[in-house]
């Protein structure tokens, strides 16, 4: 299993994965995982008068390819969209599919490209320490951001290793 390789002058480290996490459906239930069952120990803290949760999602991006084919089934045309939620990703793949105008005006039909879509989520974390680091999960790579104790790597570097998707 390869380690995290920490970037020299950054307090960045990252790991790409062998293999893309398979789906949306496997992606979120790690995000959800990280957050409500917060397997890295992170602590809730007190911050601007507010009480702030150990684990929390800062931003999200879930992007869906389409390819449009003519009768022949050679592709056409291609499209990109890009979603902010994984309920606005899901209704969003539908919408697109179903839009009689865009596949009229493409002249073709619309397929759906599960294998090229793209899933990104960053986690902000409150170690124990008191530490705030950042911890971003793509379908292909996690990385650690703007951590300064080598412990909080090597405890991400735990976890990955015990889930299978992160393999």
């Amino acid at each position: 299993m390869p380690d995290f390789r920490p970037r020299t002058g950054t307090q960045r480290s990252h790991r790409r994965l062998k293999s893309p996490i398979a789906d949306i459906t496997a992606f979120n239930t790690l995000i959800h995982s990280l957050i409500y069952q917060n397997p890295l120990g992170c602590t809730s803290y007190n911050g601007r008068r507010k009480n702030f949760p150990p684990v929390q999602k800062v931003r999200e991006m879930y992007t869906a390819k389409f390819a449009y084919l003519n009768e022949r089934g050679k592709r056409i045309g291609t499209t990109i969209e890009m979603y902010d939620s994984v309920e606005g990703y899901e209704t969003g793949i539908a919408a697109v599919i179903s839009n009689m105008a865009n596949r009229a005006s493409h002249r073709g039909t619309v397929k759906h490209l599960p294998a090229a879509d793209l899933f990104a989520v960053m986690l902000k974390c409150h170690d124990p320490t008191g530490e705030l680091y950042y911890l971003n999960i793509a379908r292909d790579r996690i990385t650690i951001s703007s951590s300064t104790d080598d412990a909080i790597r090597k405890r991400v570097e735990a976890w990955t290793d015990t889930v299978p998707e992160l393999h």
